[in-house]
């Protein structure tokens, strides 16, 4: 007769509580468990009533240490509050969900270091997957160390993917999602030159950051080919910085006649402001964003469409292994211009 195994007072029970109970050996439960080896029914039976009957929880690690990878996917975002995150690692999620794996969000407002821890500790779990979503550090030396990061992932059995943000170099392993960051903001200023605006300042995101170059680049591009320059001033991704640029930007030029930002969200806080001072939108001042977020629409704001949610779905069928990563390692994503009727002809 096999005696019940005593759980340790507090303490869970182990699998070789659930091998004494069954009457079995260790290595058998873990066959059981698993599913990885022909086992007897009457055997697979007394095994599955010990762990019901011990409650026994399989040992994440202990398997992800036993197999090249566990169950865990890793997202990392910039900023968990903001849509434009959101929305990607919605999509992500809407793969993940029915893979029978788990996806964390690692949230590094904004901080090179911790993306980098983030990375570490997804590596000592033995993470399947990482998503690095957004726009990233624009420096050399982030990079090299993203890229050192990125290497030992791979190396250890885990699929990297990027999602918004431009190729790693130095990482010929990761697979990119590229946003046409560059072109979307090319044809939204280009659209307001078409009206006839030929004095247009420009309210960009965080400076160093590869989103906000590479936006500001389109626009800066589009203004060249026409003859034009405006001024140009930098922030960070929020409200009151369209508010606080929108208010310099004027005090620097009152003749200005259109606003462009790095982002939807500054767009409103510029929009805010000018209401503030009696101006009309577009009457007076025309005004434009980027990423077409869900509010965006509610606001008749003139912007370029991102499809963020789709692009998220895109790269959780690349890091499960689902979709095949792109040939040339970089699956493109273009860009939309949305016109509404925040824009309109100078007056």
């Amino acid at each position: 007769m096999v005696e019940p195994a005593t759980e340790r007072a507090g303490s869970p029970a182990t699998l070789a509580d659930v091998a004494r109970l069954a009457g079995v050996s260790p290595a058998t439960v873990s066959r059981v468990l698993n599913g990885n080896y022909p086992v007897s029914k009457a055997t697979a039976a007394r095994v599955e009533s010990a762990v019901a009957e011990l409650s026994y929880v399989v040992n994440g690690n202990a398997r992800a240490l036993a197999a090249a990878t566990s169950d865990l996917v890793g997202i990392v975002v910039n900023d968990v509050a903001d849509p434009f995150f959101g929305l990607i690692a919605s999509g992500i999620q809407d793969e993940t969900g029915g893979a029978d794996v788990l996806a964390i969000i690692g949230n590094t407002n904004g901080d090179p270091g911790r993306e980098l821890r983030y990375l570490t500790m997804l590596r000592r779990q033995r993470a399947r997957a990482v998503v690095l979503t957004g726009g990233t550090v624009d420096d050399s030396g982030h990079l090299q160390a993203l890229a050192k990061q990125v290497n030992a992932l791979i190396s250890s059995g885990c699929a990297v993917v990027q999602c918004g943000r431009p190729p790693l170099a130095d990482a010929p392993g990761v697979s990119t999602v590229d946003f046409d960051n560059r072109g979307g903001a090319y044809a939204l200023t280009s659209h307001l030159i078409s009206l006839g605006h030929r004095r247009i300042g420009y309210i960009s995101g965080p400076a160093g950051r590869t989103t906000t170059r590479l936006r500001l680049a389109g626009h800066r591009q589009a203004m060249a080919d026409h003859g034009l320059d405006g001024p140009v001033l930098s922030g960070v991704f929020s409200r009151t910085t369209g508010e606080n640029g929108a208010a310099e930007l004027l005090q620097r030029d009152s003749g200005l006649t259109a606003l462009v930002a790095g982002n939807d969200t500054i767009a409103l806080g510029a929009c805010t402001f000018l209401h503030s001072q009696g101006l009309s939108v577009p009457d007076d001042m025309s005004v434009a964003g980027y990423d077409d977020l869900p509010y965006s629409a509610d606001a008749a704001l003139t912007t370029v469409r991102l499809p963020l949610t789709e692009a998220g779905q895109i790269a959780g069928r690349i890091a499960l292994g689902q979709q095949p990563a792109p040939s040339a390692g970089v699956f493109p994503i273009g860009a939309e211009l949305i016109i509404r009727t925040s824009t309109a002809p100078p007056r």
